[in-house]
């Protein structure tokens, strides 16, 4: 498998189930945390929590991508290292780096910049 095919089928099998993450009016579907008291805190705007909720809520779409393309699926081992998850082709020793990302919008045409990391991990 090469990266372009790679590739697209990861954004297809996310388009696919976008649900996951947005209702049809293109709400995002977690509102909140809930404790065992059920009392629900929002989520606040913090971009590191909101990447590892669409880290845990997108993880059964990778796997779902890694099972029908025969690769293994390895998770960072620690927090804060890069990347968020590999896909490793055990046949041809090929790998694939997946690192998940959020920013916000400034505007409806422009979002703000993206936290690379200083790549020390």
């Amino acid at each position: 498998m090469d990266y372009e095919k790679f590739r697209i089928e990861l954004l297809q099998e996310l388009h696919e189930n976008i649900h996951i993450l947005q209702s049809p009016a293109k709400d995002w579907v977690v509102k909140g945390f809930i404790d065992t008291y059920k009392n629900i805190y929002t989520i606040s705007v913090d971009t590191k929590v909101i990447s590892k909720i669409l880290e845990l809520m997108l993880l059964p779409i990778i796997l779902n991508v890694a099972k029908k393309n025969n690769l293994t699926v390895q998770l960072a081992k620690h927090q804060n290292h890069y990347p968020d998850v590999t896909f490793i082709n055990n046949s041809t020793n090929s790998m694939f780096s997946l690192d998940i990302k959020s920013t916000y919008n400034i505007n409806d045409k422009k979002v703000n910049g993206f936290t690379l990391g200083a790549f020390t991990g």
